[in-house]
């Protein structure tokens, strides 16, 4: 039998095999930007539009997303891994250099995306070590030639077109 660490880096191992997105979750307090970067994000429903985030408990970002009324969702494209570590950085200001724009109310959107998704939170529900947030669409922006970033075994890949 595996001790819990070393079940935990078993199965993040074996999580890290499904290739996922990386979702940039963004918007404003009046202050300044807010955000984080994501890859637990999956489709729902068509009717409610909804998709879902998964979000550590532990997350010191969560908290200020969560108080906002809009957050912009932008699934990054393949040429934005630097942004994405950058997004994902513990330290140091997440949005340097990093010129957002502004949906309805506080949702911020990250140009050169593939697709924007204007969100309201919908629900939460418990999921363990994780929060699972619903997301309800309020409105879209597609950006079909954009190719989007992927994450897979723990390294960011871009897609190709299978012949």
């Amino acid at each position: 039998m595996l001790n819990s660490a070393e079940a935990n880096l078993a199965l993040r191992r074996a999580f890290s095999l499904f290739p996922t997105g990386v979702v940039a979750m963004c918007g404003h307090n009046g202050n300044e930007p807010v955000g984080m970067a994501v890859n637990s994000f999956s489709t729902v429903s068509l009717e409610p539009p909804l998709v879902s985030v998964c979000i550590a408990r532990q997350s010191s970002t969560w908290p200020k997303l969560n108080a906002l009324p809009r957050i912009g969702l932008s699934i990054l494209g393949a040429d934005q891994e630097p942004l994405s570590r950058q997004l994902s950085s513990r330290n140091g200001d997440r949005f340097r250099d990093v010129a957002l724009e502004s949906g309805e109310e506080t949702a911020r959107f990250i140009p050169g995306a593939t697709l924007w998704l204007d969100c309201t939170i919908a629900d939460r529900l418990s999921g363990g070590d994780h929060e699972i947030i619903l997301f309800e669409i309020r409105n879209t922006t597609l950006f079909p030639d954009i190719r989007p970033l992927v994450f897979h075994q723990s390294q960011y890949l871009g897609l190709s077109r299978a012949s």
